[in-house]
Order: structure tokens, then C-alpha cells, then sequence
């Protein structure tokens, strides 16, 4: 005997996914990235210099992610069907994971490439890797404000913010590099600019790595403690147990919660099923922040006839 109710209070776009809403701003700044990477690279042929190459090597990746964003986005909003009961959402983590992928790569090819260039100094063009430098940081700048306030609703948003973020950065590194070499000619300046570039991509993206696999491991939301959504649901009158609880996202903004609540009998019937269901979705709804909640109801003794049931 069992009730189950579903109840959710969305913050993500009436259209699915938190990064729905941003999808235009992730157009404007795919669009941006790309032709700020087409002008370093030509900068960095110029002025031959590797710090350039590297943010714009960075900026590849950045557009590369950009897209496949935008193209998790398409696939995450297409309606569930019988077999994908949740559509395509969690095609905005399968991107988040490839971009962090691509980070890594990107990250530990520009590290190897600064070495290289200790090893074979070249005479790189302090002035015109300034000029290009400073093009790319403004570019940045504007991407970093566009996408500011998505970063902190989507996975997928904040992976592209935080590339930007770091290009921003290395674009920085670049220009102070470029200062250094014009005022000194200390050629050193512009490896050690690109490893500075290469050091700040990892951390970053090793910290959304480690979210994005949260999601696919399907572990507890973050801002969901289970000991007191335990405690709160306990602390309901004729509540006696709760069991098979669980927690966990389905993609960005759509955080989910299941339990069987064991009730007493004689509390059910007094106030009925439905009421009980609406004293747990206010119960958790007023203390924390989750999508949809999935309760089935059980009297007394139920627990143990599912367990005869699976043996």
C-alpha cells in the first residue's frame, strides 16, 4: 500500500534546463570568443609569440565549448519521451564533462609548449603582443559580463565562465609579458606568461570536474543536507520512519529527492493520504530547495512485507 506525489518548484525556465535562459548570451559570447581567437592567432604569428598562441589555443577550446553548450542545450529541451523519461537533460553535464576534458588537454599543451620554448628561446614582438593582448582582454571582459549571472544556476554556464574566466587572466599574463619584454628584452617573459596561462586552467577545471562527476555520479545536491532532510521529515506527527530516501541532480537546476515515508495507520486514515503528502512537500519546500519530491506513503509493518517480497 502506497501513496507517490510529485511536487516541484522550478527556478529553471519554463522552456527546461537553467541554461536555457542564456542561451543568447552564450551566442554573443561564442561569437566573440571566435573572432577574438582568429585576431590572436594572427597576433601570435606576428609578433611570434607563444603567449598568444596559447590564449588563443585556449580560446578554441573556449568556442569548442561554447558550442557544445549551446548544442546541449537543443538536445536538453526536447520532450521526454517513454523510454528518455527526463528527455535529454542531462546532455548539458555530458558537455560540461567534454569541456573539462578539453581544458586538460589544452592546459597540459601549453605548459609543455612554455618548457619547449625555455629550451629554444624566440624573439617575440613585445608591442604587437600588447596590442593583441589588450584586444583579447576587453573581448573577455565582455563575455565575463555576459555570462556572470548564469555561471552560478547552470554547470554548463559556469564551465564557460570559468574559460573565459582564465582567458581573461591570460590575457592579462600576456600583456604584462609583452611590458616586460619591451622594457627589459627579457625573452623569458613570454613562456613564463604561457605557463602562468596553462597553471590557471587546471585548478579550475579540475573543481568542475569534480562537480560535474557529482551530478553523474548522482550524488546528494550540495546545498541539500540529508541528515536534516532526514530529521525534518521525522519530525513530522504520526511519521515513524523513512527509508529508500535519495537525493540528486538531474542537470543544472533540476535537483530531485524520493522516500518512503512509513506512517502510522491509524494517522493516515484520520487525515487522509493527500494531506499527509501536502505536510511533506511544505515541510521540505520551506527548508530546502528541491525540484521535484517523489514520497510514497506506508503504514506500519509495509517495510517488512517488501522486504519478504524481495526474498
Amino acid at each position: 500500500m502506497g501513496a507517490g506525489h510529485d511536487h516541484g518548484h522550478s527556478h529553471a525556465p519554463a522552456g527546461g534546463t537553467a541554461t536555457a535562459a542564456y542561451v543568447g548570451r552564450l551566442r554573443v559570447a561564442l561569437s566573440i570568443t571566435l573572432t577574438v581567437m582568429v585576431v590572436e592567432i594572427v597576433g601570435g604569428i606576428l609578433a611570434d609569440s607563444l603567449a598568444l598562441v596559447a590564449d588563443a589555443a585556449h580560446m578554441a577550446t573556449d568556442a569548442l565549448g561554447l558550442g557544445m553548450a549551446l548544442l546541449a542545450i537543443h538536445f536538453a529541451n526536447r520532450p521526454a519521451t517513454g523510454n528518455r523519461t527526463f528527455g535529454y537533460a542531462r546532455a548539458e553535464i555530458l558537455a560540461a564533462l567534454a569541456n573539462c576534458l578539453l581544458l586538460l588537454g589544452v592546459g597540459g599543451y601549453v605548459l609543455y609548449e612554455a618548457i619547449q620554448r625555455f629550451v629554444t628561446p624566440a624573439d617575440t614582438e613585445g608591442g604587437l603582443t600588447i596590442v593583441f593582448g589588450a584586444i583579447g582582454l576587453v573581448a573577455n571582459t565582455i563575455s565575463l559580463t555576459l555570462l556572470m549571472r548564469g555561471q552560478k544556476e547552470s554547470l554548463n554556464v559556469r564551465g564557460a565562465f570559468l574559460e573565459v574566466a582564465a582567458d581573461a587572466l591570460g590575457s592579462l599574463a600576456v600583456i604584462v609579458s609583452a611590458v616586460v619584454i619591451l622594457t627589459t628584452g627579457w625573452q623569458a617573459a613570454d613562456p613564463i606568461a604561457s605557463l602562468v596561462i596553462g597553471l590557471m586552467i587546471v585548478p579550475r577545471t579540475v573543481k568542475l570536474l569534480r562537480e560535474t562527476l557529482d551530478v553523474l555520479l548522482e550524488s546528494a545536491p550540495k546545498d541539500v543536507d540529508m541528515t536534516e532532510v532526514r530529521t525534518h521529515i521525522l519530525a513530522l506527527d504520526g511519521v515513524e520512519d523513512v527509508h529508500d530516501l535519495h537525493a540528486w541532480t538531474i542537470t543544472s537546476g533540476m535537483p530531485v529527492l524520493s522516500a518512503h515515508v512509513v506512517v502510522r495507520s491509524d494517522v493516515l486514515s484520520a487525515i487522509g493520504h493527500e494531506k499527509m503528502l501536502h505536510e511533506l512537500q511544505n515541510c521540505l519546500g520551506d527548508h530546502f530547495d528541491v525540484e521535484h519530491c517523489t514520497f510514497q506513503l506506508e503504514p506500519s509493518g509495509h517495510a517488512q512485507h517488501e522486504a519478504r517480497l524481495c526474498h
